[in-house]
């Protein structure tokens, strides 16, 4: 690479100061550091595991010897450390690192190249740019829509807002009400196209007229009646049903509480059962004194 294409270049009149050692190393041991009080010089950092056992499987001849898992010390927890205490590492403040010349502006550098401009011999400019253009026809808009029948009209080309407010008054606000009249007997059909019929979802449509029904008859109920015919009927028959099945309701607690009366049984000179019970269990008298009897009855004739 040329160096006329480097903005900087390596200052080749510098060279490695004498005090620059490249082989120092980024760390070493902090000299000032002073072991703190408490350490526990003999005590290890972790010790065997207590609670560890030597599984049943293990075989020492194939296993070799069984060594408990270590866990950390617990007398370390309480002192600022355990084991052999060392020094802790800091940064080397002589550490420079490979020694590199400096870099300085290249007194050859230019700049990137690019090509230079000339004047374009086909530039025009076009000091009245209305006054040379044809007469405009029509103005094409594309759009990107689903909804139908968008039109578009009284589209003012100008400078002058003043000039397109008198234009909209003029055009658009003397058409938009009656835009507006003219779209509302179509939405009134897609309304009534809405609706759904009696066959198709009963619920929904009784529903949905009753409102309709109850909101004319606050203000008009003959009204509600003249223009909702259907539902009124549905409505007048509901009131005689409700009044109907109370009026049942009504009879049958009545009918329930009257008193049961039962026919006595009809007198008779046939034997029943009754009378088989009263003779069976009749008294009867000793043999001498029904003799005694009669002879009271003899004599008396």
């Amino acid at each position: 690479m040329s160096l006329v294409k480097l903005a900087s270049i390596c200052c080749l009149t510098e060279g490695k100061p004498e005090e620059w050692d490249e082989d120092a190393p980024y760390e070493i041991k902090d000299e000032e550091a002073v072991k703190p009080e408490g350490w526990l010089d003999n005590e290890a950092p972790t010790v065997p595991d207590p609670d560890a056992t030597k599984p049943e499987e293990w075989d020492d001849e194939e296993d070799g010897e069984w060594v408990a898992p270590t866990v950390p010390n617990p007398k370390c927890k309480e002192a600022p450390g355990c084991g052999e205490w060392e020094r802790p590492w800091k940064v080397n403040p002589l550490w420079r690192g490979k020694w590199a010349a400096p870099l300085i502006d290249n007194p050859a550098y230019k700049g990137e190249w690019k090509p230079a401009k000339i004047a374009n011999p086909d530039f025009f400019e076009d000091k009245v740019p209305v006054k040379t253009l044809p007469k405009i026809g029509g103005v094409g808009i594309e759009l990107w829509t689903m909804t139908e029948d968008i039109l578009f009209d009284n589209i003012y080309i100008g400078h002058s807002v003043d000039d397109a407010k008198k234009l909209a008054a003029e055009t658009f606000e003397v058409k938009k009400p009656l835009e507006v009249a003219a779209d509302k007997p179509a939405e009134d059909e897609k309304e009534e196209d809405d609706k759904v019929s009696f066959r198709e979802d009963p619920i929904e449509w009784i529903r949905s007229n009753l409102f309709d029904f109850i909101d004319i008859a606050k203000s008009n109920p003959v009204e509600a009646f003249q223009t909702q015919p259907e539902v009124g009927a549905i409505l007048v028959g509901l009131i005689f049903t409700l009044f109907g099945m109370i009026g049942a309701l009504f009879g049958l607690v009545g009918g329930a509480s009257k008193p049961v009366i039962t026919k006595s049984a009809k007198k008779t000179d046939a034997v029943t059962p009754d009378d088989k019970k009263k003779t069976e269990t009749a008294p009867v008298a000793p043999a001498g004194e029904t003799k005694k009897e009669e002879e009271k009855v003899k004599k008396r004739k």
